[in-house]
């Protein structure tokens, strides 16, 4: 029988490209166990197997049980894998993410760490949520301002174009059924609408805690990423969902939003986008689109870098037994 530690583990080239992954499975009371490079889920209906290089990030909800060997192929395939409550309802834990160059993480850090950088992008991400405007020159209170103008004409013109009643946002933490139907689809779509842009976030090797709108939170770049389809995909399907009922209206919107994820290429789109508001492109010729070249390299001075895996105090250049094992990781 063959061990994991006798199998070879998979390229960066063989690795699906994160736009193309399933956005999400989901699995509850079973066990999670390894068939080659499939990932199987046994329960009392039998045993599912499903492509571990095709997921996007695995739900682990209650009752679920994971072996050692189903992490491991998860881990090489690049799969996000997080602890979560019953129909991902509540966020617990997460694992390894898809990355494996930094090269988006540096490029975030860069711009967030400028101030007028900073406000280039948040005023970048503004266009992209509304780009009938132009932010230029617009202080952040005056972004913010508008931004809530924005959102609340969002509100009234889907009320009106779905019959739905709307007498204004209310929300109230740790209490779904707070709210009227409508607050309630809206509150649904936003957690799930963050849940993907975790995702997608987590997974190209960014930090989710350096925001550029958003800030002092562990989840602020999420929150604005989530944020740039808000008035075009989560508000207009929340509406659309309450106006077809009261009744069981967080597992509707979750249900019609997958559905919409899917129809609009939201993955494709927070890849792009994420991309041209840190690197300015989203040019796949000049970036490593989904963070999975395995390069290494040491930086020195004036802002160059040169090879890894050299000793820099030798004249010939030699491998040291460390940089050997280095290269391996």
């Amino acid at each position: 029988m063959t061990t994991v530690s006798q199998r070879g583990a998979l390229t960066p080239r063989e690795l699906t490209r994160a736009s193309e992954r399933t956005s999400f499975v989901y699995l509850e009371r079973c066990t999670v166990h390894r068939d080659a490079n499939a990932i199987t889920a046994t329960d009392a209906d039998g045993v599912t197997h499903i492509p571990s290089a095709t997921i996007g990030t695995l739900l682990l909800g209650p009752g679920t049980r994971v072996t050692h060997q189903a992490m491991s192929v998860l881990g090489e395939t690049g799969a996000g894998v997080i602890w979560v409550g019953e129909q991902g309802v509540r966020y617990y834990a997460s694992g390894r993410a898809l990355s494996r160059s930094s090269a988006l993480a540096e490029a975030q850090a860069v711009q967030w760490a400028n101030v007028r950088s900073r406000l280039g992008v948040a005023r970048a991400m503004y266009r992209l949520r509304f780009p009938d405007e132009d932010p230029s020159g617009s202080t952040r209170r005056e972004l913010l301002g508008r931004e809530g103008d924005r959102v609340k004409k969002c509100y009234r013109a889907e009320s009106a174009r779905t019959g739905v009643p709307w007498h204004g946002r209310k929300y109230v933490p740790g209490d779904f059924a707070a709210g009227d139907a409508v607050n309630q689809a809206i509150t649904a779509a936003a957690q799930c609408m963050y849940g993907v842009a975790h995702a997608v976030v987590t997974s190209l090797g960014c930090s989710p805690a350096l925001g550029f709108v958003h800030s002092g939170h562990e989840l602020s770049f999420v929150l604005d990423i989530a944020d740039l389809y808000k008035t075009e995909i989560g508000i207009p399907l929340a509406f659309e969902v309450a106006a077809e009922g009261g009744e069981d209206v967080g597992s509707r919107t979750r249900r019609a939003l997958r559905d919409r994820i899917h129809e609009t290429s939201l993955l494709d789109r927070c890849v792009s986008d994420i991309k041209r508001l840190l690197l300015g492109t989203d040019d796949t010729g000049t970036v490593d689109p989904d963070g999975t070249w395995d390069i290494v390299t040491l930086q020195s001075d004036r802002g160059t870098r040169v090879a890894a895996g050299r000793n820099y105090g030798d004249s010939d250049g030699e491998r040291s037994g460390y940089e050997e094992m280095a290269l391996t990781w």
